[in-house]
């Protein structure tokens, strides 16, 4: 059987004010690697100044400083600088985020399987959750609407 050392990564780019993220930010990361489902390969801070010089810091170094360090980094470096490149370009002036690399280690076993079987992911799709909430939303909303005439049709 294929044995993968990680699953499937992405990367998060996240916005905020300042130099650092918010405690409340490290805490809900903090609490999702410790349900086992990710793992934190990489984290990086890129800011952008407002006359657009661009700074990145691989958190490994400063860990404490950031409020990261009791988080563990797993694979320092896999964003690589074309990733860091070009994320920063999303950084508004004055403003600074955190590149995020997350293993999605729920679905590694998954991964291990396809491969064994000697199937091939062809694609992989993500839907960002707003969107998915926007059209749940929206069905639910014309579902209540249609739902509302038909009451008071039977009712006429």
């Amino acid at each position: 059987m294929a044995e993968f050392r990680y699953g499937p990564v992405e990367l998060y780019l996240v916005g905020f004010e300042g130099e650092r993220p918010a405690p409340a930010v490290v805490d809900a990361l903090a609490g999702l690697l410790e349900s086992g489902l990710m793992r934190l390969l990489d984290f990086i801070i890129i800011s952008r100044s407002e006359d657009g010089e661009v700074t990145v810091v691989e958190v490994e170094e400063d860990a404490d400083e950031y409020g990261l360090g009791d988080l563990e980094l797993a694979a320092i470096g896999i964003a690589g600088d074309e990733d860091i490149d070009e994320l920063a370009e999303l950084v508004p002036p004055g403003q600074s985020a955190a590149l995020v690399v997350l293993e999605m280690a729920y679905a590694r076993d998954l991964a291990e399987k396809i491969a064994a079987s000697g199937a091939e992911v062809l694609s992989v799709e993500r839907i960002p959750a707003p969107v998915v909430n926007a059209i749940v939303d929206a069905v639910d909303e014309v579902e209540a609407e249609i739902e509302a005439e038909l009451e008071d049709e039977l009712e006429s």
